[in-house]
């Protein structure tokens, strides 16, 4: 008997708890969905402000007359009112359901399930989880107007030197041979609040610039001089590499498309024509030369690692155009590559970019 009675206990005490917790998910539901009602009436009158502005602007540029002005704004008024009115209908007819069966519905889970820092998607049956997929880092909030974006940044091309007194065609470096590649991030922001013809790029990249020399020499570093000379056996490859660290920073300009809708107002640039002006800055992160050749029969490979008198600071130009994430690309660096040398040698490359 007392082992029943403590069963009988802890069963009541069971269902107290579950009761209990049933009541406050209940109560939840309703403070989510009535907040949602205030938050629904603020993004429409943000919205409409952006569009009085937009009003506003082309008023004063001419574009339309002031009765033609008065006419959009009351459109506008009119329009953001009607939406207020049926997204807070919407809202209220999912708590008149809640408090109808007291929590306990089968439904899919929106709003009532979405929590300050996390969203839930499932089905609850009787206000218990039958299936559920939980996303602790997605949130809720929605920004309206999104002024900065980030891309991954790849580029790839050719590499060569600009040399004092000569031109590219008597470069001493393989035209095809000498290649670069780059790889980093970058934010772009939208300049004006109302237009995003231009957007300004920022970011950080590592650059890996190759030169192959031709006929058959490697560089050499004699003192504070670097110079190609011949090597004494055949060469099956020689190459310098400078790896780069620089931080971009271009002005880029180009059409949009401009999209709208209840929750949120965005700029596209997708499939669109982009060109870009601009420079980097940045540090020589490390020089090496690769040698491969035979000697006596035997396969050699050399790599030294030495700074080959290359220049600490990088700095330079690049431009970039073409349409969404495929462009031409090119870069030139204003330092030299070899410090207190006698002819002076500037870095340039041409090359594809993708924003990813």
């Amino acid at each position: 008997m007392r082992t029943i009675a403590l069963f009988m206990a802890s069963l009541i005490l069971f269902l107290l708890s579950e009761t209990l917790q049933a009541q406050r998910r209940y109560e939840k539901k309703i403070e989510v969905l009535e907040a949602q009602k205030q938050k629904i009436t603020q993004q429409e009158k943000d919205a409409l402000k952006l569009e009085v502005r937009d009003i506003n602007r082309r008023l004063q540029d001419g574009d339309i007359t002031s009765e033609e002005a008065q006419l959009l704004k009351e459109k506008a008024a009119q329009k953001r009112a009607l939406n207020i009115e049926n997204r807070i209908a919407i809202v209220e007819n999912q708590i008149a359901l809640l408090e109808r069966n007291e929590g306990k519905t089968l439904i899919s889970i929106e709003a009532d399930t979405i929590s300050e820092d996390r969203i839930r998607f499932g089905v609850d049956i009787d206000g218990k989880p039958a299936f559920s997929f939980r996303n602790k880092r997605w949130k809720r909030e929605l920004k309206y107007d999104r002024r900065t974006y980030s891309d991954f940044v790849l580029a790839i091309g050719l590499n060569n030197a600009i040399i004092e007194g000569q031109s590219l065609d008597n470069s001493p470096y393989k035209i095809g041979g000498s290649r670069f590649f780059e790889m980093g991030w970058q934010w772009r922001t939208r300049v004006f609040r109302n237009s995003n013809f231009m957007r300004f790029h920022y970011g950080f990249s590592f650059q890996f610039n190759g030169l192959k020399p031709d006929d058959n020499q490697v560089f050499v570093q004699n003192g504070d001089q670097t110079t190609l000379e011949e090597f004494e056996f055949e060469l099956d490859k020689s190459k310098l590499r400078m790896d780069n660290l620089v931080f971009p920073v271009h002005f880029e300009f180009g059409p949009s498309r401009f999209r709208e809708s209840e929750n949120s107002i965005r700029y596209s640039i997708q499939n669109q024509f982009r060109i870009a002006v601009g420079g980097y800055g940045g540090f020589n992160l490390g020089t090496r030369q690769k040698l491969k050749y035979n000697q006596d029969g035997e396969r050699v490979k050399d790599k030294l690692k030495r700074d080959y008198n290359t220049s600490d600071l990088i700095y330079g130009l690049s431009a970039y155009m073409g349409f969404d994430g495929v462009l031409l690309y090119l870069k030139y660096d204003l330092n030299p590559i070899f410090k207190d040398a006698d002819i002076e040698q500037n870095n340039i490359s041409l090359g594809l970019r993708f924003d990813l």
